[in-house]
């Protein structure tokens, strides 16, 4: 399989991570598991295959048109036949800048965005899969998104202003002053906590595990660092702390996980970025 990043166009950055291609090279079947990442993704099938997300008690298929909402907890999923998908990752803050929907009501599942997003964005997919250049594909995924910018207006400065609020949290320490951080942008915590809600689909207190969580999966997969030093790295109180919640957000301990045991993960790992196509794409 392949996996690699493109870099989106500068207008779009503000609210776009990365574009991603993922591409499977055989029909056979597989198994993995995604986990918290703090990001809501809009995901193209345009391949003959399909994936299956697990329900509690049996695999389903996804829709041609997958709006991964916010994870708080592992997602087992399977990959049928020869899949092709193009995906679009957002910024935590910004999917709310272009879905009108309450964020916090896609958490945990994958949604059907043909049917959520109406005629637009069906016409969108229907042109990518007669589009063979990639080149054109990232053209027409970016015109699409900068409508929705567009329309979007006021709810944009919420996004503005979650952005800056996540920028704190992510500093050591920060967390344990959540009403300072609030009061420096003339709000109240309570307030804080109902706009990252309605705009991100987690609490700053969520939003942050995941956010360290994140930063200690790296730590993990790399395996040259000891599990305390991990811990103390990452902001955690102790090691039990850190195994604990590694635990909540993976379904397996720190010592127990292994990228070599994930495709995707492998595959994004191995992956060359920016490569020569993410560059050219970026220029779009």
């Amino acid at each position: 399989m392949t996996y690699y990043e493109i870099k989106p166009g500068k207008a779009l950055q503000p609210y776009v991570k990365c574009y991603y291609v993922y591409e499977s090279a055989t029909s056979a079947a597989f198994e993995d598991t995604v986990f918290p990442s703090g990001c809501m993704e809009l995901i193209f099938n345009l391949g003959s295959g399909h994936w299956q997300t697990f329900t509690g008690e049996t695999f389903v298929t996804t829709p041609a048109i997958e709006l991964w909402g916010q994870l708080n907890r592992p997602l087992p999923i399977r990959s049928v036949g020869r899949n092709t998908m193009f995906g679009i990752r957002f910024h935590p803050h910004a999917a709310a800048g272009l879905l009108s929907d309450q964020i916090n009501g896609f958490n945990n599942q994958v949604s059907d965005f043909g049917a959520i997003g109406g005629g637009a964005v069906n016409t969108l997919h229907a042109r990518l899969l007669e589009t063979r250049s990639w080149n054109k594909k990232i053209a027409l995924v970016e015109a699409f998104l900068w409508q929705q910018v567009a329309r979007a207006g006021k709810r944009l400065n919420k996004v503005a202003l979650v952005n800056k609020l996540m920028f704190e949290l992510r500093q050591p320490g920060e967390f344990t002053t959540m009403e300072t951080i609030a009061s420096r942008y003339g709000i109240t915590a309570r307030y804080m906590q109902q706009l990252f809600l309605q705009t991100t689909g987690l609490t700053p207190k969520l939003y942050s595990q995941i956010s360290r969580f994140q930063h200690s999966l790296q730590l993990v997969a790399a395996r040259n660092t000891s599990l305390t030093s991990i811990a103390y790295e990452c902001g955690y109180a102790d090691q039990s702390h850190f195994i604990r919640e590694f635990k909540t957000f993976t379904g397996v301990t720190p010592s127990s996980y292994s990228a070599a045991n994930s495709p995707v993960t492998l595959a994004a790992s191995q992956a060359e970025h920016p490569t020569k196509e993410s560059s050219l794409l970026s220029l779009v």
